[in-house]
């Protein structure tokens, strides 16, 4: 017997801001969403500064569009990864932190990127994502962009390739032999 209940697409929301750890979100947004089948909902927030005011109103930058450029430049970006996956971009006026918190009511969960403060400080959460990981009404993942020891490591990976490159090229004859 059919009750008519049919299963409501999973949702899947992610902060964009345009820096490495949202791209890194992003990222891994898009592949959870293949996996779950979830829609993917990119979201970018701006607000106008304090004290933008006192500028002339020919000198105030457009915050929003500004938004809208970072959003469409990422999704560009990371739309290679898998093109099937569905994303919604979405361009909010408010604090990054309510606006993703406020965002993902009724998602099956809230992706979003940690900067941090560097050095010690580092250790800790961003105020953004830990506002999120604090108040939102679902799961929260919070990820982090390359850090230094990954981006060492693949300066190291390009380092090997080349060397194992320069070997193929050798005379097969003398590969064996030490100077």
């Amino acid at each position: 017997m059919n009750s008519g209940f049919t299963p409501e697409r999973p949702r899947i929301v992610v902060g964009i801001d345009g820096f490495e750890p949202s791209m890194a979100a992003l990222r891994w947004a898009i592949h959870q969403a293949r996996l779950t089948g979830a829609l993917l909902e990119a979201v970018t927030a701006w607000h106008i500064p304090v004290g933008t005011g006192w500028l002339p109103a020919a000198d105030t930058p457009d915050y929003q569009e500004d938004a809208f450029d970072v959003l469409a430049e990422a999704i560009a970006q990371m739309y290679v990864i898998d093109p099937d996956v569905q994303i919604c971009p979405r361009v909010v006026k408010g604090q990054a932190g309510q606006v993703l918190v406020d965002a993902a009511e009724g998602a099956d969960l809230l992706v979003v990127g940690c900067r941090g403060h560097g050095g010690l400080a580092g250790a800790v959460l961003g105020s953004v994502s830990q506002f999120c990981a604090h108040h939102a009404p679902c799961p929260v993942v919070i990820m982090r962009g390359k850090s230094a020891l990954c981006q060492r490591a693949a300066g190291l990976a390009t380092s090997i390739q080349a060397a194992i490159g320069e070997l193929r090229t050798k005379d097969p004859s003398t590969a064996n032999q030490c100077p």
